[in-house]
């Protein structure tokens, strides 16, 4: 099962439409960053496009990783000349995860196994979810992931990989979904009290949840091993159609000495998707 199969996107316009276009206007934005920005595109906005090609693509961007992927993915990625930022452990999608005592077997299993796949391949973050609330309060569902996840991270810190939760919104697109602020996945990160435990802050996610988020970043930086960026409303181009701004936002990642990746998680509405990709990582390269 790909992301898109799980993710409630919320907008009209299917990726598949998109035109997929080159533009000499491309040229002018396509130098790779000398910026301490490092720069990650996720896999399944661009799941029309063949892997091999979009790997050819990213790379005259600048972008130096092609995240969300499965082991047989991020070894062709690799052998393109990219990283694989953040990796995934399963297909189970978004609803069921940690919070689920019923699941922890099972999931033990599959991140062990996806950890060392990891680490054989030096792939750095393997991404992880709480699932649903279901009637599970947040203290219970906070204490049932912390069960669940304690062994894996535990095997974790072994192989040298990092566990990263993902914070998204329950109010527009993952109703239900327990991770859902900044302060509960915290409390989580001290909760397990490892350094291979960490938060993927999602700031189109947050933005809905919360706001603040500068702020937030810069006073919970050290509990962060990723981010995703997408404009809001509406998950599209980070560009000045929407309300946040991202080159305020890249330079307060940057000047909080975060020195891992930024993904860009957005659906692309545009005609020309890698242009507007170049401009999002043009956005994004700051001083």
């Amino acid at each position: 099962m790909k992301r898109r199969d799980f993710i409630q996107i919320g907008i009209a316009t299917p990726a598949a439409s998109f035109t997929m276009v080159k533009s000499q206007s491309l040229t002018a934005l396509s130098t790779v960053s000398d910026q301490d920005i490092r720069h990650s595109v996720c896999r399944w906005c661009y799941d029309n496009i063949p892997l091999e090609e979009l790997c050819d693509r990213v790379k005259d961007i600048g972008i130096h990783s092609i995240e969300l992927l499965h082991p047989e993915e991020w070894t062709l990625v690799q052998a393109r000349g990219l990283e694989c930022a953040v990796g995934y452990a399963n297909d189970w999608g978004l609803t069921k995860g940690f919070n689920n005592p019923d699941l922890h077997g099972a999931l033990r299993k599959q991140y062990e196994k996806a950890v060392s796949l990891a680490s054989r391949d030096g792939i750095g973050q393997i991404i992880a979810f709480p699932g649903n609330r279901n009637g599970i309060d947040d203290e219970e569902g906070l204490d049932n992931c912390a069960s669940g996840l304690a062994p894996v991270v535990q095997y974790a810190e072994k192989e040298g990989v990092i566990i990263t939760m993902e914070l998204m919104n329950s109010k527009v697109d993952h109703p239900d979904y327990q991770a859902d602020s900044t302060e509960w996945g915290v409390r989580l990160v001290e909760k397990i009290g490892s350094p291979n435990f960490k938060l993927l802050y999602d700031i189109y996610h947050m933005q809905i949840m919360e706001g603040d988020i500068i702020r937030t970043i810069k006073e919970n930086v050290d509990y962060i091993s990723h981010f995703h960026m997408a404009g809001v409303p509406g998950r599209h181009e980070i560009d000045k159609s929407q309300e946040l701004n991202y080159s305020a936002i890249a330079r307060a990642i940057k000047q909080s000495g975060f020195k891992g990746y930024i993904g860009q998680e957005y659906i692309p509405s545009t005609g020309d998707a890698f242009l507007a990709l170049a401009k999002a990582v043009e956005i994004c390269d700051v001083s």
